[in-house]
């Protein structure tokens, strides 16, 4: 069930349920296909996402699901936070976490590599400026990203704990 129309609902249909209820739409896709079909959902609000706010986003975006016939046939609901190594998905994702640590993967090396590590500078147009900890400052163009996740700053955490 590769479709876009439905991929474009099932995104329309999420966002409108998490605006309804104060969270943020993270991500939503589609997985499998047949009866292996599963629907992912991350959704996110200051302070993080509880068990209940997942619970209830669930039921109503599983009711809005069914009474507009989104999916023909049945399928698995995931709802969840996106964690704490979040994926980035959106170009907004990385400006919205500059100064976070992250992983980026490209699809075509940049000055032959593919893999980057390090924190998030900003963005500049369709380029993300990145502090990468073995290459130093390198801009990476976002239509070239193939994955990216931020990653947990053990330094920050540790003082926090303090």
């Amino acid at each position: 069930m590769n479709n876009p129309k439905v991929d474009e609902k099932l995104n329309e249909l999420a966002a409108r349920v998490a605006d309804s209820n104060g969270f943020e739409l993270v991500h939503a896709e589609k997985l499998g296909a047949g009866k292996a079909l599963t629907i992912r959902v991350f959704i996110d609000k200051p302070g993080g996402i509880s068990h209940d706010d997942c619970s209830v986003f669930s039921r109503e975006f599983g009711e809005l699901l069914d009474l507009e016939d989104v999916i023909p046939t049945s399928y698995l609901l995931e709802v969840s936070s996106p964690g704490l190594e979040r994926e980035l998905y959106k170009l907004g994702d990385f400006e919205k976490y500059q100064g976070n640590l992250a992983k980026v993967k490209t699809g075509k090396p940049i000055d032959g590599q593919k893999y980057f590590r390090g924190r998030i500078i900003g963005i500049e147009g369709t380029d993300i400026r990145f502090d990468d900890k073995t290459r130093g400052n390198v801009t990476i163009p976002y239509d070239s990203v193939v994955k990216a996740n931020l990653e947990i700053d053990l330094d920050e955490e540790l003082k926090r704990a303090e």
